[in-house]
């Protein structure tokens, strides 16, 4: 694979662009015949081509050919890091088994802990390089990824060191979770006090003293940790000036939103149980709401989060794929945008808005991502579809778009399929697997 710093730049003048809706920001409109103008990685001007300045008349020009125009895409939720998988714990439980008989048979998290454990850095590396790159070919231009596979200060830091490893190495932009409250791992199991303290007197500030922490998340659940015990993990990340968020309210209602919003949290996630008074809390502290599809489709769950009482009430909710190896080992968030439309019933502008606005400000990157602005870095997805309702519409069809990553072209596919217009006037990709054609037709 090519080494990051020596793809080509995009550096130049894009023309021939179609700027989906709220490209440029919230309740902007489309563009259909639009320019953008990158220079040294950073978009310098973006509108109507008409309204191009003349003095980038002389700059390199890339043709877009009419390809659909996003923001990068961000995936706000993963834990891309671990080792193993748990591919026998999906057929236990389709056979009838129960978490406490998946746990007797030595899996559940503690399975990826050892796993992990087991695992050196360059491991670690070379098992989340393909599925990064997975995610990368769909679009995504930044992404979090937690800890939580390691629960000791050892291997926590191997996960987080590795998150910044392949950031450098794919030139994505990587915001890194430290989730060591997680699960008790089995040295301290019946010692939760014990551990958590360990998280905030030890792991935690070892870890931020080493640049590795971004944010810090906790598993706030009847199987995971009490409102008490996040509650001392947030006012230990507070006084390390360090940004929480939280597994809130995934399998029943513990109030863990409410407390989040409290401490500012840049998000809440998963929310089946969400109440009134946390949906309330959450649009007060303006923390985002992150909805994993692929969690509740995998788990088979039946309760749905409160899309209509999120939506009345004004709270930004974000779209990712949740990607770990127990409840949701997807690497697409094109399938997660089609889940979050047909499962959780959210709009097709709601779903996009999720993996690119709302998913930045769940990172904090409000200011540098999901949007194409001036100032911004050179971060937006050429596709070659008809209509930005594709990106949620098609099952296992990958569209192969151009990226346009951190101010370089990383696509193979470049430029984009040319579009065709019917009879109709709609607009028709030409996939690069039917040169010459179009889409099939019919049912």
């Amino acid at each position: 694979m090519t080494p990051f710093a020596q793809l080509p730049s995009a550096d130049g003048v894009w023309t021939n662009l179609r700027l989906a809706p709220e490209a440029l920001g919230e309740a902007s409109t489309a563009v259909d015949d639009a320019a953008i103008v990158v220079q040294n990685g950073h978009i310098v001007w973006v509108g109507e081509r008409r309204a191009l300045p003349a003095d980038h008349a002389h700059a390199p020009q890339h043709n877009g050919r009419h390809a659909l125009v996003t923001p990068g895409l961000i995936d706000c939720h993963t834990h891309l890091v671990y080792g193993g998988q748990r591919a026998n714990e999906f057929a236990m439980r389709l056979a009838g088994a129960s978490y406490e008989e998946v746990a007797r048979a030595g899996g559940g998290i503690v399975s990826s802990v050892r796993a992990t454990r087991a695992a050196s850095e360059d491991d670690l590396f070379a098992l989340a390089a393909p599925r990064l790159q997975a995610l990368l070919n769909e679009g995504v231009c930044a992404i979090e990824i937690k800890s939580g596979y390691g629960l000791s200060l050892e291997h926590e830091r191997a996960q987080l060191r590795v998150a910044r490893r392949l950031g450098e190495h794919f030139g994505v932009t990587v915001r890194t979770t430290f989730l060591g409250a997680h699960a008790l791992p089995p040295e301290y199991v019946g010692r939760s006090q014990a551990y958590i303290d360990t998280v905030c007197h030890q792991m935690m500030p070892a870890l931020a003293a080493e640049g590795l922490i971004d944010a810090v998340d906790v598993f706030c659940e009847t199987i995971g940790f009490s409102l008490a015990e996040t509650e001392q993990v947030f006012r230990a990340a507070q006084a390390l000036g360090l940004p929480v968020k939280l597994h809130a309210e995934q399998l029943s209602d513990m109030g863990g939103s409410a407390l989040a919003a409290r401490y500012g949290a840049l998000s809440c996630d998963h929310i089946e149980h969400l109440s009134e008074a946390g949906i309330a809390a959450m649009k007060q502290a303006g923390t985002v709401a992150v909805l994993l599809p692929g969690a509740y489709y995998f788990l088979r769950d039946t309760h749905l989060p409160p899309i209509a009482a999120l939506r009345a009430a004004g709270v930004p909710m974000a779209v990712s794929t949740d990607h770990n190896p127990g409840t949701s080992p997807t690497l697409s968030l094109l399938l997660m945008l089609n889940m979050a439309c047909t499962l959780f019933r959210m709009t097709v502008p709601e779903a996009v808005a999720g993996v690119t606005r709302h998913a930045a400000r769940a990172l904090g990157l409000q200011h540098s991502h999901g949007q194409i602005a001036v100032g911004q870095p050179a971060n937006f997805v050429l596709w070659p579809l008809g209509e930005v309702a594709e990106l949620a519409y098609w099952l296992g069809q990958h569209p192969q778009p151009t990226v346009v990553r951190q101010g370089r072209i990383t696509s193979a596919i470049y430029p984009p399929a040319p579009l065709r217009v019917t009879p109709q006037g709609a607009a028709l990709a030409v996939w690069p697997s039917q040169p010459g054609g179009a889409p099939g037709s019919g049912t």
